[in-house]
């Protein structure tokens, strides 16, 4: 793909070419309008993804630092993307909808916030991304999924791993059911079935699994969208109550500008309220849209309880997928008896693992060295098992993407994300990993043990709601202050759930397109 050079307006500004920016650049160049979409990182194609542990790492986050901050510091260049097609380009395509609950926790339970829209609002768009993406599963299976169409496609199989899982979770009256998998388990419209070969961390070169390059970007730009790579957004420009483009540094290390009747901010969660405190002005003096202080503020992230078993049996963990083979959200509810900790969560079971690298076999066992390093990964390779436990964080103001006051090489100020988990949290996963640890040895594992605690995924920090005095947008994205700025992405958030945020992001980039479509005039201001 050869370099582009953004023109100096355009009728819609998008930042960021991941998920919700691709998609959304999809849809609106479809309908006729004019697109640019500016990406940080390098202008990435299906053809460039290797499987390979060492390449992987260039989708990961190479742009400038993000400063750790709180008792749980977040691991963001692990968990966000770089490049055409973000995060999503190596996520791992597990789908599962929120649930009902999920949207009204304030109201039900009297714990989090509210969402401004229900799950029956976006319903008919997770049915339209299932069938764009060609999603795999048993919706009859998931006996604790929401209302919505069946999936377009059977789902993946069950390799040894899952199903020697599988057996641990019927032995203790735990129900699971195939995972939902944005990965195709037959042909699909022109794209070819997932090979299982277990290397979705690292994208996937046959558009097995659903991403921005198998069909959002390339749609888009055959609509006529622009996309221009490693061009640093550095500042929003705005003018009273209307955002009018945007400065970034462009590949040679030039300072731009392109003005827009629309932007539309479909960065990070990170990234998004980074530009938007460094876009100060005399008309927002504290940054654009937060005139009530709120962005940046409610960043939420699932705490992990990766298990992990060793079988007299060849569980061939190498192959499969990324994600996983097997769900599991029979403990989903979140209230429970004898005051055991609030909140939902979730089983991902039999992930693929390799051999080394962040999420491979040898470090599961960081304590081991030498010799007693080789024996085990002798066994290990053929015979360990693992699942994933995803415990809700509930938003808390103070877990926020903030300023650090240190300014980047492009002058502007550098994010500290600061982070905590509170006293509940941490026994809600507490309580998950007990039980994980009582499932593999019901399976039959010889050795159970488990990771310490970790973190995946990235919410609020642009919250929606309906108030502007407690949100930072409606439920379409605008934000309440600035007629004219979307903002897209997991940020908006309100409170997390305990599944895996992509596919509600992508139904939401869906049904805020269509209302931008529908009222178009009113959004250019």
């Amino acid at each position: 793909m050869s370099a582009q050079k953004a023109p100096s307006e355009t009728e819609v500004l998008i930042v960021g070419a991941g998920a919700a920016g691709a998609y959304m650049a999809a849809s609106l160049a479809s309908a006729g309008k004019t697109v640019t979409v500016l990406d940080a990182g390098p202008s990435w194609k299906l053809e460039d993804l290797v499987s390979n542990q060492i390449w992987a790492r260039r989708l990961r986050w190479g742009g400038a630092p993000v400063l750790p901050g709180g008792a749980h510091p977040y691991p963001f260049n692990f968990n966000a993307g770089w490049g055409y097609g973000g995060a999503a380009l190596h996520h791992y395509g597990t789908w599962p909808r929120m649930h009902e609950d999920d949207f009204q926790m304030q109201a039900k339970f009297g714990r989090g916030i509210d969402w401004p829209i229900s799950y029956q609002d976006l319903r008919p768009y997770y049915d339209e991304i299932q069938e764009r993406a060609g999603v795999s599963g048993d919706a009859e299976a998931e006996i604790w999924r929401p209302e919505g169409a069946p999936y377009p496609l059977p789902p993946v199989p069950t390799l040894d791993q899952a199903r020697i899982l599988r057996r641990g979770f019927d032995s203790v009256g735990v129900k699971t059911a195939p995972a939902p998998m944005a990965v195709l388990s037959r042909p699909y419209k022109g794209r070819n079935a997932c090979i299982y070969d277990g290397w979705c961390d690292a994208g996937c070169p046959i558009g097995a699994l659903y991403n921005p390059l198998v069909l959002d970007l390339p749609e888009a730009q055959a609509a006529g969208a622009l996309f221009v790579s490693n061009a640093k957004v550095v500042k929003l420009k705005s003018d009273r109550s209307r955002a009018t483009g945007a400065i970034y540094i462009d590949r040679e290390g030039v300072k731009k500008s392109i003005d827009a009747s629309i932007v539309v901010l479909a960065a990070s969660v990170v990234q998004n309220p980074t530009l938007l405190l460094n876009s100060r002005s005399a008309e927002f003096p504290g940054g654009l849209a937060n005139s009530h202080d709120l962005v940046g503020k409610y960043f939420m992230s699932h705490a992990l309880a990766p298990v992990f078993g060793m079988f007299e049996e060849e569980t061939s963990p190498h192959l499969g997928l990324s994600g996983a083979q097997l769900i599991s959200h029979d403990d989903y509810p979140k209230k429970r008896e004898n005051n055991a900790p609030f909140g939902s969560y979730q089983w991902l079971i039999a992930p693929s693992m390799k051999p080394n690298d962040l999420l491979g076999v040898a470090t599961t066992r960081a304590d081991l060295f030498g010799d007693t390093l080789h024996d085990f990964m002798k066994r290990a390779t053929r015979h360990i098992a693992n699942m994933i436990g995803f415990a809700e964080e509930l938003p808390r103001e103070e877990n926020r993407i903030e300023l650090s006051g240190e300014a980047g090489a492009n002058g502007a100020m550098l994010p500290r994300v600061v982070h905590s988990y509170d006293e509940n949290t941490l026994k809600l996963r507490e309580l998950m990993r007990a039980q994980g640890e009582r499932v593999m040895a019901a399976a039959g594992a010889g050795e159970v043990w488990s990771a310490p605690l970790a973190q995946a995924h990235m919410m609020g920090g642009t919250i929606m709601g309906h108030d502007p005095a407690t949100s930072v947008t409606d439920s379409y994205g605008r934000a309440h202050s600035v007629q004219n700025l979307v903002i897209a992405g997991s940020g908006l958030f309100p409170t997390g759930a305990a599944v895996n945020p992509t596919f509600t992001l992508y139904a939401l980039a869906a049904r805020t397109a269509a209302h931008m479509l529908d009222n178009w005039a009113d959004y250019q201001g």
